[in-house]
């Protein structure tokens, strides 16, 4: 093996001082996370490590060699020692007696359990044979940008030869095969007829390499992978035409405004079925890519490796449109592209299904490319949106090497063609190959596949959903949050106390992750504020599904009197406000075209009259009838309700110590005036308690269970509606 004294482009990241202490499995654990830790290496939960170690058995006592390999679903950069499958390797071995031909392989895989060592519950991944069939100790199967270059090259194979003659390693090639237990007889063949190898290039797919130790082995792939990438870098400085055809059209100044104006309506449109999260990206390669003469052919032939297209599907959604287009003409391109790539979709399933595959999946795209503006990824949650982003980058790096290692003689074979797929099912353009469309399908529609889908978690009530919850810094608004978290939403806390936005937002992703939450300042009572709050959620999640209002005003004063500019501004926040709130998001809805949901927060104060409270007894009087109104002007796609709450002292910024001393002054409820704001805030809910038919005290965690039930699903026949939630407060009963 060939060492450089220097990297070019990766690091070494290995410490010894760290290593020294590591027992095997550990240093299994750190050589996955080093190598995850840069995604040159390998894509967000793709590729694969391995150890083989010896340890006791269990049951006899006696020394026995343990395959250690990456679990199904696992992640390099993040494993854990548990997330490793442990099998006995001589069990995993005589797995090759029952393996019937490639026609039956899967059923092999009914079998790893009973090769498991030790009672460990982690799934073994399609690629463990793959492992225990090399010979060495320590193995990386990685999916690195520029190995995958040559992979999916046209000359592929010839350029490695180039490769090992210039780099001083003897990899080898085999051609294209769905992981599995053939692939791993294929690879074992391989190392068999070339003794001296280094490493393995599979067909459109990735890199095998190994080592003797741990050091070694992780030393070997960096070393490849950065050798691999001055091999493709070089030879791009080498030609004479720009990469994938030169542009054609402009990056637009204004992209992203465009985005930020056109992201709610494609979520809408790649939503029909599921509820997607956006991410948009304009990232330099990406502008490169989607503004290319070759952009539209190489995006329609799909991507290459396995790993890329689980995520990104069989191909993006590329739309052809002039960077001079304005927004109507951009929609109208984007719809006419949609039905055909919907249509190709359906055309895909119905040419490749078989009796036993699993029914079509959603026919949307995950990508969807624009010329001028970029890059639009969608998944279920935001980190795999990003991420599906992240992979079609990647992708966009494959074909930039892919045809950077062109040259003048046009491939008289197709490298990738093996027995699994013949040279015809190939596609290349601009020496660029595709995974073959029917490959393609058996992995995306692969049972097992399939079964790793079904062993994920369920998804939460509100998982594909976005809410923005006004008043989010504090009391109810803090409690909703916080409840939309732990049910799956992602959430925006828009205040005007930004301090206690942060603090909210914290705790969301506490509970929920830290992509799951972000902050925007909002002023209710200006609409450019409100757009900013609504650009800020389409910015983090491509659109809003839930409006939450739990900001209001008590105006209040040391001699009682209320002044007229109190009034005003107490109509202007409690009322007014909220209609600019709901009709500002009803744009946003319009554009997604998805069923979405508002509740306002009124109070029992609407229906109750008292001493002393006219400003905002009436402005919440107004805010329940104003509920009403826009339940009937947002319909059918929007519903609109609201809560009802009694006095809510708890958490309030509308209780501040100096009217909770007024108010049991008022009462004539005796205090200490040496107590602290919540002794004397707990003091005043006993009291208000009292006088309900439950004696309990209302905080604002009972109303954020009210609001999460109406702005939910499970209340979809429900609109204009209020509900109490004041303890049982008869004088509020509805008249």
């Amino acid at each position: 093996m060939n060492i450089p004294s220097t990297l070019h482009f990766l690091k070494d990241l290995w410490d010894e001082s760290v290593a020294a202490g590591l027992d095997e499995p550990e240093l299994l654990r750190y050589r996955s996370n080093l190598l995850g830790a840069d995604l040159r290496n390998t894509n967000f939960g793709g590729g694969n490590t391995s150890s083989k170690i010896q340890q006791n058995d269990p049951l006899t006592g006696q020394p026995t060699e343990v395959l250690w390999v990456k679990g199904s679903g696992g992640d390099l950069g993040s494993i854990k020692r548990q997330g490793f499958a442990t099998l006995y390797l001589d069990r995993v071995r005589a797995l090759e007696s029952q393996y019937k031909g490639v026609a039956e392989e899967d059923a092999i895989v009914d079998l790893y359990p009973l090769c498991t060592f030790g009672k460990n519950p982690v799934a073994a991944s399609i690629d463990t044979p793959l492992h225990g069939f090399l010979p060495f100790p320590h193995v990386d199967h990685l999916h690195p940008d520029w190995g995958i270059a040559l992979a999916a090259a046209g000359n592929g194979k010839a350029k490695m030869e180039e490769f090992n003659k210039e780099f001083k390693h003897h990899l080898v090639w085999v051609p294209w095969q769905r992981p599995g237990f053939e692939l791993a007889m294929m690879l074992r063949r391989a190392v068999e007829e070339n003794p001296g190898c280094d490493g393995v290039v599979l067909g459109g797919h990735g890199l095998f390499t190994w080592g003797q130790t741990q050091r070694e082995c992780y030393l070997n792939t960096i070393t490849i992978i950065d050798q691999l990438g001055q091999f493709v870098q070089a030879n791009a400085k080498r030609q004479s035409s720009p990469a994938f055809g030169g542009s054609v059209v402009k990056v637009r100044e204004d992209r992203k405004e465009i985005a930020l104006e056109i992201m709610p309506h494609v979520r809408g449109l790649v939503s029909q079925k599921k509820r997607l999260i956006g991410t948009y990206s304009d990232l330099p390669e990406v502008l490169d890519f989607v503004n290319s003469k070759d952009a539209a052919a190489l995006a329609h032939l799909g991507t290459s490796c396995p790993d890329h297209f689980i995520r990104t599907k069989i191909r993006p959604l590329f739309v052809p449109v002039d960077h001079t287009a304005d927004l109507p003409a951009v929609k109208a391109a984007l719809a006419a592209a949609l039905q055909t790539y919907r249509k190709e979709y359906e055309e895909y399933y119905k040419a490749h299904a078989l009796p036993d595959s699993p029914a079509m999946r959603d026919p949307n795209p995950t990508v969807v490319l624009i010329p001028g503006i970029g890059m639009f990824s969608f998944g279920k949650n935001k980190p795999e949106s990003r991420i599906t982003g992240e992979f079609y980058t990647n992708a966009i790096h494959v074909m930039e090497g892919a045809t950077s290692l062109s040259d003048k003689n046009t491939p008289t074979e197709i490298p990738q063609a093996g027995p699994a797929a013949p040279p015809e099912a190939f596609k290349m353009h601009s020496n660029y190959v595709a995974l073959p469309v029917s490959e393609a399908f058996r992995i995306e529609y692969w049972a097992l596949e399939e079964a790793k889908i079904r062993r994920q978690p369920p998804e939460k009530e509100l998982s594909r959903y976005v809410a923005i919850i006004v008043g989010g810094a504090s009391g109810i608004g803090r409690c909703a949050a916080l409840l939309a978290a732990e049910r799956g939403a992602h959430v925006i806390v828009a205040d005007r106390d930004i301090a206690g936005a942060e603090a909210t937002a914290k705790e969301v992703q506490a509970i929920a992750g830290r992509e799951a939450a972000v902050i925007a300042s909002i002023d209710i009572r200006n609409r450019d504020a409100i757009r900013s709050a609504l650009k800020a959620s389409i910015a983090a999640f491509g659109g809003v599904d839930i409006l939450i209002n739990t900001a209001a005003i008590f105006p209040s004063s040391p001699d009682g009197i209320i002044s007229d500019a109190m009034w005003g501004t107490t109509l202007e926040l409690n009322v007014t406000s909220n209609f600019l709130l709901a009709e500002e998001a009803a744009k946003l809805f319009a554009e997604q075209k998805l069923e979405s949901s508002i509740v306002l927060t009124s109070s029992a104060n609407a229906v109750v009259p008292k001493r002393g409270s006219e400003a905002y007894d009436v402005s919440k009087a107004a805010l329940s009838h104003l509920v009403r109104e826009l339940a009937v002007s947002l319909a059918p796609g929007v519903r609109v309700n609201g809560i009802n709450p009694a006095t809510v002292v708890k958490g309030s910024t509308m209780f501040p110590r100096d009217r909770v001393i007024a108010s049991l002054t008022k009462y004539k409820i005796a205090f200490d005036a040496s107590s602290t704001d919540e002794e004397l805030r707990t003091l005043l809910s006993e009291f208000y308690a009292r006088r309900t038919l439950t004696h309990q005290p209302i905080g604002p965690d009972d109303c954020a269970e009210a609001i999460l039930f109406l702005a939910s699903p499970k209340t979809r026949c429900t609109s204009g509606h209020l509900i109490p939630v004041d303890g049982g407060l008869p004088e509020a009963f509805l008249r």
